[in-house]
């Protein structure tokens, strides 16, 4: 184990710790569980690296494209700090238990560039079950071949959401990797309008051995007000019911109508998170 700065790099010989820590939080872990589940702790293969801070794994932290602190005091945070210092920023955001990312990003803040914005309330949400409403019986998986009807829908969700255009920089080539991913994994989902038009989808964005993460919300501009995001969202809750999994997603805080709507189908807040955005 190479220590840097109070914290440790991780490899495979702590995987068993590392797992139990994470199915300790389930929900808040799912992103990272989902990665070590499929591909352990080799940064290699993880697409990033789990730092721990005390001898028992009081405190981890994945940093990979994300940075994403999953548990630990005060102390555990500064390390994660000091080593992400060390490291320079190569994140895209910052985003975790909003009790764990807010410390992380004062500590952070004064040597790292601005944020683009800090969205400090984002209430985590929880649906052990079925919806409790009927699912649309016309949203489905996308299929591959359906790649470019359903892009642009996603690049929209994506620059709506985000900010930016997911575009920027290449093209476009990593972020229609990407959506290829997730449409070939069955984790993309879509009501299309009798012109083949994407007029509903959402996707899963992680998915661990007890968690589905659910992202990527999206009604189209000229179909909002028809409740087509709450009853798509249910369909893909029930997807998840029938394959074992326990429902989560989150929402910005001040986002009240999603908020509504996931309140019909029968979410409920377990924690909140926070994104700082770069």
């Amino acid at each position: 184990m190479l220590r840097v700065a109070g914290a440790r790099l991780l490899d495979d010989r702590d995987r068993g710790g590392v797992r139990a820590a994470l199915e300790a939080d389930p929900v808040a872990s799912c992103m990272v569980a989902a990665r070590v589940e499929a591909a352990g702790l080799d940064p290699w293969r993880l697409g990033g690296e789990i730092w721990a801070s005390g001898s028992r794994l009081e405190g981890l932290c994945f940093s990979g494209a994300n940075l994403v602190p999953l548990r630990g005091q005060r102390g555990a945070i500064r390390a994660f700090a000091d080593r992400a210092r060390r490291h320079g920023r190569s994140c895209s955001s910052l985003v975790g238990r909003a009790e764990l990312v807010l410390p992380l990003w004062e500590e952070l803040a004064p040597s790292w560039a601005p944020a683009r914005e800090v969205r400090a309330d984002q209430p985590l949400m929880v649906l052990a079950g079925p919806p409790r409403i009927a699912p649309d019986p016309l949203v489905r998986p996308v299929r591959p071949e359906e790649i470019d009807r359903y892009l642009p829908a996603a690049i929209a969700m994506f620059t709506e959401e985000v900010g930016v255009d997911p575009r920027a920089g290449d093209g476009g080539a990593g972020y229609r990797a990407r959506v290829s991913e997730l449409i070939s994994a069955g984790r993309a989902f879509a009501r299309f309008d009798e012109n083949g038009e994407v007029v509903f989808k959402a996707e899963i964005g992680a998915m661990s051995a007890r968690v589905g993460q659910i992202q990527g919300v999206w009604v189209h501009p000229a179909r909002r007000g028809e409740g087509l995001g709450t009853v798509g969202t249910a369909a893909v809750v029930e997807r998840l019911t029938a394959l074992g999994r326990i429902s989560s997603l989150y929402v910005n805080g001040f986002n009240t109508p999603a908020r509504r709507t996931y309140d019909r189908i029968g979410f409920t807040q377990v924690a909140s998170f926070a994104t700082v955005l770069f």
